[in-house]
């Protein structure tokens, strides 16, 4: 008389039903596996038998990366903020007329894919006029420059020189202004 083992805790038995079973001449039974498809079966992850279907799921689940030579440096997500101050980088030659820069990544048009972005901390040796005030510091580069007073007389002077080339003298007399019109006037008169 067998006596059976009290079992204690859980018990997991696999799911035999992809193992085809095939009575022999003797009284053994021999299990043939059959292929199973690669994804999740039974909570479990089965890979794909084909070599290149595997090798190009490795290479998806691999970081976007620059690389070991830069320090595998990990693709950034754009928000519309980085978005903003990536494209204030690249026009930085039109917001300072006395500076000047080289070419470089201007003339193109897309944006970086590996970049970090950084905190500027002053030297404690900088003079103070040098550094900005706890007031000037914004969340980004867009809003510094939007608040820069310097740089908003800089570009009110801008358009207005584009606005006096723009505009052709003598015109002024001949358009239309509301109810100045010498049209108007005579209209309204009854002549």
């Amino acid at each position: 008389m067998l006596l059976s083992k009290p079992k204690i805790g859980l018990t997991w038995e696999p799911n035999l039903s992809m193992f085809k079973s095939s009575a022999t001449a003797s009284t053994k039974s021999v299990y043939q596996i059959s292929k199973p498809k690669p994804g999740i079966i039974d909570g479990l992850y089965v890979p794909p038998a084909d070599p290149k279907l595997q090798n190009r799921l490795v290479r998806k689940q691999l970081k976007d990366t620059t690389g070991k030579n830069w320090f595998d440096m990990p693709a950034q997500t754009i928000t519309p903020e980085i978005n903003n101050d990536l494209q204030i980088i690249k026009l930085r030659n039109v917001i300072d007329p006395k500076r000047h820069y080289k070419k470089g990544d201007s003339n193109s048009k897309e944006l970086p894919k590996y970049f970090q972005m950084g905190t500027m901390v002053e030297s404690p040796t900088d003079f103070y006029s040098g550094r900005l005030t706890n007031k000037e510091r914004k969340q980004s580069i867009a809003e510094e420059l939007l608040h820069d007073a310097a740089l908003g007389k800089y570009r009110k002077r801008k358009v207005r020189e584009i606005e006096e080339q723009n505009n052709v003298p003598g015109v002024e007399k001949w358009k239309i202004k509301g109810k100045q019109s010498w049209k108007r006037a005579k209209h309204r008169r009854g002549d």
